[in-house]
């Protein structure tokens, strides 16, 4: 499982012009499953993206995670991270689990992240969607399940 992490002062799904999904301060989370991600590397994505200590204490060094920042995490399923560009110009998402699977694991980290305390909001899973953000810092952190371990 691969994901995309940005620390945020606000972001916001839409679908068709409506927004589906927004938090204030917290994480946005693009996800990224894979033809031979499991639960575990669902519940190992979620448990990392939880205790990230990403977020400024009184002294401005990075020491807080999300929810000791009083944040939210929004979470987007995007298929793209396992697109393979390194043949050719057009990428090959052949890596990337089909629907039947990488639904469920979608649905497992954000449930994952709720029991870890957090307020998560999400997109909706396959739908064409607008994402807006705020990077703040910027701080952007990459993480692959399969190197977690």
């Amino acid at each position: 499982m691969r994901a995309v992490i940005q620390r945020v002062t606000r972001a916001q799904v839409r679908v068709g012009g409506d927004v589906i999904g927004a938090i204030e301060v917290g994480l946005l989370v693009l996800v990224g499953i894979g033809v031979d991600d499991t639960e575990h590397d669902a519940t190992a994505l979620a448990q990392k993206i939880a205790t990230l200590r990403i977020f400024r204490d009184d002294e401005g060094n990075m020491n807080r995670d999300v929810r000791e920042a009083g944040g939210g995490v929004l979470v987007i399923s995007q298929f793209t991270l396992h697109g393979d560009v390194r043949k050719g110009r057009r990428p090959s998402f052949i890596a990337a689990a089909r629907p039947e699977l990488a639904e469920p694991l979608y649905e497992r980290v954000v449930r994952e992240l709720g029991m870890h305390g957090l307020r998560t909001a999400t997109g909706r899973f396959g739908a064409t969607m607008g994402v807006e953000l705020v990077n703040d810092g910027p701080v952007t952190i990459l993480l692959d399940t399969k190197r977690l371990f």
